[in-house]
């Protein structure tokens, strides 16, 4: 029986790195999707293939049509077609309403929204004719309460929630299943630049008293991915420490 492939969008560092490096000690085939971390996706193409599957990497940024299109092509000529999608990347801005520009709110909605409309529309045309797939959207907790000084990014995620929603309902008959995951506070690189006393106070925010690791996320993500979630669809599965209850 052939191995599936999981595309893991934003895969090169961080929470998307660990995902795909969990999926590939699943069993899966791994296309691991960077837009300018070239050296840190073949990092973790190395990771992937030490652990004994097939692996890729693709440039594309998710927010232009034509290289999603072509990194699909490209997938597919290489090492096979996605099974599994994972629609992680994503950019932020920290503004006040006020003055995030219109091209900022812009570049928000294009990569993190437009970016998973993308991805998901070329996924689904195998999907639909195998009736099978999993789609597995990478949200936030602040598209589900809102960050102050993050309103774009905030808005863009709750659209992902939305739009994974709505395609869970729909996709549901053609065997398809779709979920979202909200991370909370998760401790990756691109958290360096802030203080300790603030990584504390965060910590000290969640239920938990702690924060989280890419591998929490990854944990999810796996589950979701499996056949062990066979029946579940259309769920916003929150990794969050218990910062949203």
């Amino acid at each position: 029986m052939p191995r599936r492939l999981a595309l893991v969008t934003g895969s090169s560092r961080g929470i998307g790195a660990e995902i795909a490096i969990r999926l590939a000690k699943d069993g899966y085939d791994i296309a691991v999707n960077y837009n300018k971390s070239e050296e840190q996706a073949r990092k973790v193409i190395e990771r992937i293939k030490d652990i004994g599957v097939k692996g890729i990497m693709i440039k594309a940024d998710v927010s232009n049509r034509a290289q999603v299109e072509e990194m699909f092509d490209s997938i597919r000529r290489s090492i096979g077609n996605v099974d599994i999608l994972v629609s992680n990347a994503g950019i932020s801005y920290v503004s006040q309403i006020q003055d995030i520009t219109q091209e900022e709110w812009r570049q928000i909605f294009s990569t993190n929204v437009e970016g998973t409309f993308n991805v998901i529309q070329c996924a689904l045309p195998y999907m639909l004719s195998e009736k099978k797939g999993s789609i597995i959207t990478i949200s936030s907790m602040w598209g589900l309460r809102g960050a102050s000084c993050e309103s774009a990014y905030s808005a863009s995620k709750a659209a992902i929630i939305g739009l994974s929603r709505s395609l869970a309902s729909e996709l549901a008959p053609s065997g398809i299943r779709v979920n979202s995951v909200a991370p909370g506070v998760i401790h990756t690189d691109m958290m360096d630049d802030f203080s300790k006393q603030t990584l504390e106070n965060l910590a000290e925010e969640t239920p938990l008293r702690k924060l989280g690791s890419p591998k929490d996320v990854a944990e999810i993500v796996s589950f979701l991915a499996s056949d062990k979630s066979s029946f579940i669809t259309g769920q916003v599965v929150g990794v969050d420490g218990g910062f949203t209850i």
